[in-house]
């Protein structure tokens, strides 16, 4: 007689957000993935480059990313939905699903809300990028956008390292100084892209930019950079003179050349992704202006997931 099989359960963003690992343990578990992604077959990451499905009437685009890390004994599909353009300001320009499975067999174990992963884990990588390469005793942050990408980054950013000072800068001004309101610590609302550049030690650029907005001539030699935004092959935040004077790490190679508009389109040459760095095979040139362009990966995304399950899973 078979027996039937539980059915998923449902962890809502404010479950998940309960059960979200901190700062400091999340850092470490994502450096670790970061590795075994960068490790090639040894690493025990099976990871495709993203399917997205455009609806061009709407402007909208859908993701779907898979990922399967032996070593965690995790498999996740994250779906995450993408709109360029939302008249209703209560939707999200952004929305996303993780499912995990029972690597075993194939079972569904969860659905959750992928939202609050996305936005966490994608701070988290560049936190990680920033450790490596941002020149030392940096003191000025910079944020280019107001979004959700902008409050997470500046969450564990202010956490994790010390700025004497932050700047932002957003396209509408009220968005930035709305931001500005809503953080804890002082934060200098910029009226140009440009004046809030301009003597950044770490420049965050998290805009729905589709054009360049962060000018090269404008960076501090020696400046870290975390391209965050226009993860589209013909979309830009960054123009040529940027990314080509910078040294450029990527979290995946694969998907650089692919997805991204910054490496494409500016013909930048890699130098290195992310987790060779973290490994150790890559140098860390903080020395040097550094760019890191954060396409995001399905592996980012089931670290987290695995690790939110276990801790409902814990309390249950």
């Amino acid at each position: 007689m078979s027996h039937a099989v539980p059915p998923p359960v449902f962890l809502a963003a404010g479950e998940v957000e309960k059960h979200f690992p901190a700062a400091s343990r999340l850092i470490s578990a994502l450096a670790t993935a970061l590795a075994n992604f960068s490790s090639g077959a040894e690493g025990g990451v099976v990871q495709p480059v993203r399917t997205v499905v455009p609806i061009q009437k709407y402007s909208g685009f859908l993701g779907i990313m898979p990922a399967y890390s032996e070593k965690d004994d995790a498999l996740t599909t994250k779906l995450v939905t993408f709109y360029e353009h939302v008249t209703d300001p209560a939707v999200p320009s952004h929305q996303a699903t993780v499912l995990l499975f029972e690597p075993s067999n194939g079972t569904l174990k969860a659905v959750m809300d992928g939202s609050i992963i996305t936005a966490k884990r994608t701070a988290a990588v560049s936190a990680i990028a920033t450790k490596y390469l941002m020149p030392v005793d940096s003191e000025v942050l910079c944020i280019l956008g107001a979004g959700v990408q902008a409050y997470s980054h500046y969450e564990i950013f202010t956490e994790m390292f010390s700025f004497k000072e932050v700047k932002i800068w957003n396209r509408t001004k009220e968005k930035a100084e709305k931001f500005a309101r809503s953080v804890h610590g002082p934060v200098q609302v910029c009226s140009s892209a440009q004046e809030a550049v301009t003597g950044a030690d770490v420049i965050i650029t998290v805009t729905m930019a589709t054009k360049p907005i962060l000018h090269g001539e404008w960076v501090k030699p020696g400046a870290h950079i975390n391209a965050v935004g226009a993860s589209r092959p013909d979309w830009r935040e960054l123009d040529d003179d940027a990314m080509r004077n910078s040294v450029l790490y990527v979290d995946s190679r694969e998907a650089a050349i692919r997805e991204s508009g910054d490496v494409i389109l500016s013909g930048a040459e890699i130098f290195a992704e992310l987790g060779e760095v973290v490994l150790g095979t890559k140098p860390a040139l903080r020395e040097e202006t550094t760019v890191f362009k954060s396409l995001g990966m399905a592996i980012e995304d089931t670290v987290p997931a695995k690790m939110i399950f276990d801790s409902w899973s814990a309390g249950s």
